[in-house]
């Protein structure tokens, strides 16, 4: 059975959405014509991405390479929660409209700040569990005097634009599957597109249409066929039954899941009349689970499709990562663009796309043909593309024995959601990447893991149970982060920056050169767009994993990012992150020429690095609590214990000091309303106690190791 071990990072990918339209009832073609507009102009932002076809370039011109280190901060905006924020704002009429975590929507006045009104949707916090990275939102979209958000329980809400006052709110998912919505929707030709998450814990992809004016349901594709390979009455019935159902076995984990959710990226291409989904990894990861002795590529997973936009009916697919094992979703951000790749230097409308996989594509927007990729970063589960675009495998990658093979990237990818960006006058795309790997593991009579998570593997694979002193300093130096220029046509790197640390921000490019992005670290940065050349950065003082926009109002250019810390690397990866981080509201910062505002420092960090109980249990029971511990706790508190601060830092917390506390934070669930769901379902008392074992064990290690500090004797 395959063991899995949690090493890399995350990387940056193109999370972009599509919008149709802005406020005050346009008509479809008015909606078509304003987007037009704005992207020419620049003056307002209302796509996720800038404009149709996603390219997150800007023809302002007011910031400029002679005077971007003049920028300043013009206003901020405290949100109301803590957590992840990953949203784009949008931008019309003098209107910034923004998410933050849990779903709030926010209008502001776009000059100065001005909160003009707030909606809450009140998810559940125990919904907290259902998703895999933390309850982020990565924006709205506005269409007939309408704000639309997707809630991360799965409803899909239309709000009044002027006073944010619910028009209609629809249930998109089963409620009862751990189903989240994090993606932004989109609106085309008056019907809005959401898609949904939640692939790890076991649930089947799908995207959807709604009806902008009342909601109706209009059309549904689903990626993956259902358990008894039966028409659903959807959009998908007739490409599922000539094309996908034949690439699954008759029995496996796949009858439950099936994986290949639509949770970030909706494209419009305007020009073909298509809607493109990028889908995302299978359910379970491991294909020896999810379909035992079957050899099928698993369609629609970890694949590109095109869709009619009118009716959801299947157009063309090409599939990124055959039969994926690895999480190698394909839902990173799809950008469209004219490249001179033709007969004689003739230019042609294409896809560019940078999954996480490590490929860059560049396909044939109207067919989907491949025309051309290669690898933009390390990796050794492939060696290449064959003339129709199908990855090389590496066999002991497909097929790792007892001693384990490292893949590169692991299931951070080389490239996560943080939006690429497109440039046309320097022919270049601006990608946020990372590297990073994972250990599978094959070991006989190995027992499939108890985990929480629907993956197929053992989590705790390949990873000792303790963190002798030096490990920590080996781990963290074998993953980074950093920011790469891709020419497309050449397919080969023009230049890179090294940021260190993964979890980096999405990118904004501008018709004078420049290049922005938020880091991790909470810097944000002008680039040169020709050679990376730093030049301008700002102190954020919370980390940005959004993506920055640009405006225009009475003649003076803004750019807006979203902060605030979280997401999945924020969440549980805190074993990497060399410093700690508060758990701090999410904050909009916007800047411009010549402000000369400031941003007020974050509170230190409060919780002391101490165990609250002692050490216990034989090494059986660590080991068993280290292995439960992996499989259902570490995806929020983090490898080996180790917290962000993000969320608890479970070493340090009074709950371990009791085991009856313990019992009922951990079994019974009475920590539900903070987010902390029961785990009865998934763990025993004696399984919870093993867990404790485990945790203090942590802590005290920490202490010989000169990184926590005893308890004060009494």
């Amino acid at each position: 059975m395959s063991e899995t071990r949690f090493k890399g990072l995350a990387i940056l990918a193109a999370g972009l959405v599509t919008l149709s339209g802005c406020g005050g009832g346009l008509s479809d073609e008015a909606a078509t014509r304003a987007i037009a507009e704005a992207a020419k102009t620049g003056k307002e932002w209302l796509t996720y991405g800038g404009s149709y076809d996603e390219q997150r370039y800007s023809q302002l011109g007011a910031i400029t390479k002679d005077n971007v280190s003049t920028l300043g901060i013009a206003w901020s905006y405290d949100m109301k929660v803590p957590h992840g924020v990953e949203a784009t704002p949008i931008v019309s009429d003098g209107v910034m409209y923004v998410t933050s975590a849990w779903s709030i929507v926010y209008a502001l006045d776009a000059k100065t700040g001005k909160e003009l009104w707030v909606h809450d949707p009140e998810v559940p916090r125990e919904t907290l569990a259902k998703g895999c990275c933390d309850a982020v939102n990565r924006g709205v979209a506005i269409y007939d005097g309408k704000v639309f958000v997707g809630t991360y329980d799965g409803r899909l809400q239309a709000l009044d634009a002027k006073t944010g006052k619910l028009v209609w709110s629809k249930i998109t998912v089963d409620q009862t599957k751990p189903y989240t919505i994090t993606g932004a929707p989109r609106v085309v030709k008056g019907k809005v597109l959401i898609g949904n998450g939640g692939a790890e814990l076991g649930v089947r992809g799908y995207v959807s249409a709604y009806d902008a004016a009342d909601g109706d349901l209009a059309w549904r594709f689903y990626t993956t066929p259902n358990p008894e390979k039966k028409a659903d009455g959807a959009a998908s019935d007739e490409a599922l039954a000539a094309q996908g159902n034949a690439t699954w076995g008759d029995k496996g984990g796949w009858q439950t899941a099936g994986g290949g959710t639509v949770w970030d990226t909706i494209v419009y291409d305007e020009v073909n009349e298509s809607v493109l989904i990028g889908t995302g990894n299978s359910s379970p990861w491991n294909d020896e689970v999810r379909d035992p002795g079957g050899k099928g590529d698993n369609l629609f997973v970890s694949s590109i499709v095109a869709l009619d936009p009118a009716t959801g009916k299947y157009k063309w697919h090409f599939q990124e990562t055959p039969r994926d094992k690895w999480d190698f979703t394909a839902t990173q951000g799809i950008v469209l663009a004219d490249l001179p790749i033709g007969k004689d230097g003739a230019k042609q409308r294409v896809i560019m796309h940078a999954p996480k996989n490590g490929f860059f594509y560049v396909l044939d927007a109207k067919t989907g043909k491949f025309l051309s990729g290669k690898a933009f970063a390390p990796m050794t589960w492939a060696t290449g593309l064959d003339a129709n675009g199908r990855p090389i495998e590496n066999p002991a990658a497909r097929n790792p024995d007892e001693k384990g093979t490292l893949v590169v990237p692991g299931p951070p990818g080389a490239h996560n959601w943080p939006p690429m960006a497109f440039n046309p006058d320097t022919g270049l795309v601006y990608i946020p990447t990372e590297v990073n790997g994972q250990l599978y593991q094959v070991k006989p009579g190995e027992k499939l893991a108890k985990s929480f998570w629907n993956v197929g593997y053992n989590m705790a694979g390949g990873i000792p149970p303790g963190l002798p002193k030096g490990m920590l300093p080996q781990v963290q130096s074998g993953q980074s982060g950093g920011l790469l220029a891709w020419d497309p046509v050449k397919q080969e790197a023009r230049w890179s920056v090294d940021l260190g640390a993964p979890g980096n921000g999405g990118i904004l490019t501008t018709k004078t050169g420049l290049v922005f992005q938020g880091t991790k670290a909470g810097l944000l940065r002008a680039y040169d767009a020709a050679n990376g050349k730093v030049l301008w950065e700002t102190n954020l003082k919370r980390g940005a994993s959004a993506a920055p926009m640009t405006y225009e109002i009475d003649g003076e250019q803004y750019i807006a990012i979203a902060t605030g810390w979280g997401s999945a690397w924020g969440l549980n990866h805190g074993l990497f992150w060399k410093e700690k981080v508060n758990r701090e509201i999410g904050r909009l910062v916007v800047i411009k020429l010549g402000a000369k505002g400031t941003l007020p420092d974050n509170a230190p960090l409060a919780v002391e690095a101490s165990p609250k109980g002692a050490a216990f249990g034989t090494p059986e029971q660590v080991a068993l609590g280290f292995q439960r511990y992996a499989e259902n706790c570490m995806v929020c508190h983090g490898p080996m214990v180790q917290s962000s601060g993000v969320l608890p830092d479970l070493r340090w917390s009074a709950v371990t000091a009791d085991p009856a506390t313990w019992r009922q934070v951990v079994i019974d669930g009475v920590l539900k309303p903070n987010g902390m769901v029961a785990f009865g379902q998934n763990l025993t008392p004696q399984e919870a106690e093993a867990i404790r074992a485990y945790v203090l064990g942590q802590a005290w290690m920490a202490v010989a190791n000169g990184d926590a500090k005893p308890p004060k004797s009494k």
